[in-house]
């Protein structure tokens, strides 16, 4: 592997952690040091390490085998499960990641609108092939990209006549878990609307926040909403739904029907794995008791002093110091890890079920010994 690694993220000087064990909110690294797990897989962990409904669900399912090639007992489960909680979801289709979700979501707007442009915004994040951070990167699809200032309303002006879609996080999770302002968000809404674009709102990391995604919260429904991390209970998920209309160009039983391959889109563990987190263990109590947890934790660092401060929302933060500087949240970082606590170098946190208040109220500690 190129520089022994095959996931960028999870590459830090000196060197990557091997984590060898994972537990409820614990994790050990192969020398034997235990840490409590403030990263939660990017949002893709938030029920733990080896929940007992999650790996219930999977054993039973590999009971009866996992590559049956055919339609399984598990996936029209878990799309009723997410047409019931994600307001614009209508239909759904699967695939195996939150960049998958999103380049299959964008050619849908592409196809269907007959149009070329996308209007993205700088901090964007959707997966492998659509980064906007810093000019973006080389290895991006290769599609034309108007890209926008995040919540500058002025931003909506950059839907035209000829725009497919806008793909935009309703929070920046990779930009620093930034939440995008009401106005802003409800600008795009206005502007798609007025000139036939379609409006896709990624909501792979934010879904979580509320039962039916900060989509719900914001009181604004989108064309098409992209899903993965944590709906596949934890496993290789993606998912893209909107409106009826638009997903049904994806029924084989219609003439001229789109085509959409992928032979482990309806993985049987993740289907098995996907309906029972969502059914029974990320119930509306516990994605309140969630976020109470990262308010609580948000509230404590902003009241730490100095030039730090944490952003997000509810049990998505983002930790910052003003001046942006990264050999101060790499000091941070390296601080928290000797007092046990383990989080993205880059200041990002995504609580999961196990976290409790002691646990919050031990890494905001460990924040203020760091700062002092």
């Amino acid at each position: 592997m190129p520089g022994g690694n095959t996931r960028t993220v999870l590459h830090v000087p000196p060197f990557p952690l091997t984590i060898v064990r994972g537990e409820g909110a614990h994790i050990w690294d192969a020398d034997g040091h235990v840490y409590l797990d403030f990263l939660g897989e990017y949002t893709a962990g938030v029920y733990g390490h080896s929940h007992p409904v999650i790996v219930g669900a999977i054993r039973a399912a590999l009971e009866d085998g996992i590559v049956l090639g055919g339609p399984n007992r598990y996936e029209l489960a878990l799309a009723e499960a997410i047409c019931d909680r994600i307001p614009s979801i209508e239909l759904v289709r699967f695939c195996n990641s939150g960049t998958e979700a999103n380049l299959m979501a964008v050619s849908l707007a592409r196809a269907v609108t007959g149009r070329s442009k996308l209007v993205v915004f700088e901090g964007g994040y959707h997966g492998g092939v659509f980064q906007f951070a810093h000019g973006g990167s080389p290895l991006n699809a290769p599609f034309p990209f108007t890209v926008g200032a995040y919540n500058d309303g002025a931003s909506a002006e950059l839907v035209e006549e000829d725009t497919a879609a806008v793909l935009v996080e309703p929070l920046q999770g990779s930009g620093g878990v930034i939440p995008g302002e009401r106005a802003f968000l409800h600008a795009l809404r206005d502007a798609t609307r007025a000139r036939g674009a379609l409006l896709i709102f990624d909501e792979v990391m934010t879904s979580r926040l509320s039962r039916g995604g900060l989509q719900e919260v914001l009181g604004i429904t989108p064309d098409l909403t992209t899903l993965g991390k944590y709906v596949g209970g934890g496993l290789a998920f993606g998912a893209f739904g909107g409106r009826h209309d638009l997903l049904a160009r994806f029924d084989p039983s219609q003439p001229d029907a789109y085509q959409h391959a992928g032979t482990f889109n309806n993985a049987v563990l993740t289907m098995a794995a996907g309906v029972a987190g969502l059914t029974q263990v990320l119930t509306a109590d516990e994605i309140g008791r969630l976020n109470g947890l990262g308010d609580r934790l948000r509230d404590r660092l902003n009241a730490a002093g100095g030039d730090f401060y944490a952003t997000g929302y509810g049990s998505m933060v983002g930790l910052h110091f003003e001046h942006d500087e990264p050999a101060q949240l790499a000091l941070l970082h390296l601080h928290m890890l000797e007092e046990g606590f383990s989080y993205a170098r880059r200041g990002f946190i995504a609580l999961s079920v196990p976290i409790t208040e002691a646990d919050v109220d031990g890494f905001a500690a460990a924040v203020e010994r760091a700062l002092s």
